[in-house]
């Protein structure tokens, strides 16, 4: 059996040549996209983060914009300042790094960001949005897991999906997502007794959990597809560090049809899909507009 890695960074450069001709397209009509980024505190891996953002921003014609607040802001001045930028008309798309610390209430927070400017996909109103099938704007880091299953070529309708992991960021969209698109989902989490049983019957696997070597060869049927979503940090005997996902990747590997590496898979992609979101509310935050002026209908 051939054993195929997923090129998470092949697929967002692809992905990312098509929203930059969308841009392009936008500007002639002089209108254009700008993205802030909100950040609350100093954490290493937000920068780093940030730092992609803005690159793949560049890269396809997307203004980036860093605001950057002490760890001492109240939760009263961060909601001011998302409601200031909600209503300027020349931001397009608001963004607001997690995590927070922890007197920010980061669901007050997103719920905050007017739907029509959530690049990240997290206001209640554009999860809601998945149920019913509209698919153009939802969580990034989940739409990019199934834009990688979609790399495979493998028929979503009637797929079977195992999602281990059920939070509100990565988890729980990835199944709404999945169920949109026809698949028969189980998603498993911490009260799950065998989560083994289900992933061994799945076609393919999402694992976001946080905790590296959770999934093992022996817990996915030959042939299958795995989407690791997982982000850890492993600290080797002589001191260096590597970043793994939560598979065991050297077990996974030999069985698994399709698998995605970390680094290199879902990140990538996960950054391109921010791109697109924001070409998406820029193209919504225009009709939104001209359809105030022609009709008089409320603005933001």
């Amino acid at each position: 059996m051939e054993h195929l890695n997923i090129d998470g960074r092949a697929i967002a450069q692809g992905m990312l040549g098509k929203t930059a001709a969308q841009v392009a397209l936008l500007k002639q009509e002089h209108w254009y996209p700008r993205l802030v980024s909100i950040k609350v505190g100093e954490n290493p891996a937000i920068d780093r983060y940030i730092r992609n953002q803005r690159r793949n921003a560049e890269q396809v014609g997307i203004e980036f914009e860093e605001r950057h607040f002490p760890a001492e802001i109240s939760a009263e001045e961060v909601s001011a300042t998302i409601a200031h930028l909600n209503v300027d008309p020349a931001v397009t798309g608001i963004i607001l790094q997690r995590p927070v610390p922890e007197h920010i209430p980061i669901k007050a927070m997103q719920e905050t960001i007017h739907p029509l400017k959530d690049v990240e996909g997290m206001h209640p109103k554009s999860i809601g949005n998945i149920v019913y099938r509209e698919l153009e704007l939802g969580p990034c880091t989940a739409m990019a897991a199934v834009e990688l299953l979609k790399s495979t070529g493998m028929k979503l309708q009637g797929l079977e999906a195992t999602v281990i992991g059920h939070s509100e960021i990565v988890g729980k969209p990835i199944a709404f997502l999945l169920m949109a698109e026809g698949a028969t989902v189980t998603v498993c989490h911490h009260m799950t007794r065998e989560v083994a049983i289900h992933s061994r019957r799945a076609d393919a696997v999402f694992v976001a959990v946080g905790k590296a070597g959770l999934l093992t060869g022996g817990m996915i049927k030959p042939g299958a597809v795995v989407i690791d979503i997982g982000i850890n940090v492993i600290q080797a005997d002589d001191g260096s560090e590597r970043l793994v996902g939560d598979c065991d990747y050297a077990s996974c590997i030999t069985t698994a049809g399709w698998i995605t590496p970390v680094p290199g898979g879902v990140g990538p992609v996960t950054v391109a899909i921010l791109m697109r979101n924001t070409l998406v509310a820029a193209q919504r935050l225009r009709e939104h507009y001209v359809r105030h002026f022609q009709t008089g209908e409320e603005s933001l």
